[in-house]
């Protein structure tokens, strides 16, 4: 879940949040599109996003924590619980279906009376 960054998020303050820097390949990318993404293994490019955070204007900055926040609100551990267990119950009606399906294929036919 990425959690550190989510946190990081969760901890700055409205008035005046912080810039996120995420790594491309960090899981927390995908779902945090507000926080700068960086290649960790080009320094340059590292370099460069620091620059950007540092001379970001406040409500940019204010604009892209607000958006971030938001989404971890409503993507919290229950949101994601109840997700997990929808998509558990799912699997499991298609699998017993499935198994059904092939338990019929090898059923003995009742004898004639």
């Amino acid at each position: 879940m990425n959690l550190v960054a989510k946190e990081f998020v969760a901890a700055q303050s409205a008035d005046d949040p912080g810039v996120l820097l995420l790594s491309r390949f960090a899981g927390a990318a995908e779902e945090m599109r507000e926080a700068l993404i960086v290649n960790p293994y080009s320094a340059e490019g590292v370099a460069d996003a620091m620059q950007n955070a540092i001379q970001m204007p406040l409500d940019e900055r204010q604009d892209r924590w607000r958006r971030l926040y938001d989404r971890i609100r409503e993507n919290d551990a229950a949101a994601w619980a109840k997700t997990f267990l929808a998509d558990l119950k799912s699997a499991a009606a298609s699998n017993r279906a499935a198994l059904q399906a092939e338990a019929a294929q090898f059923a003995v036919p009742p004898a004639a009376a």
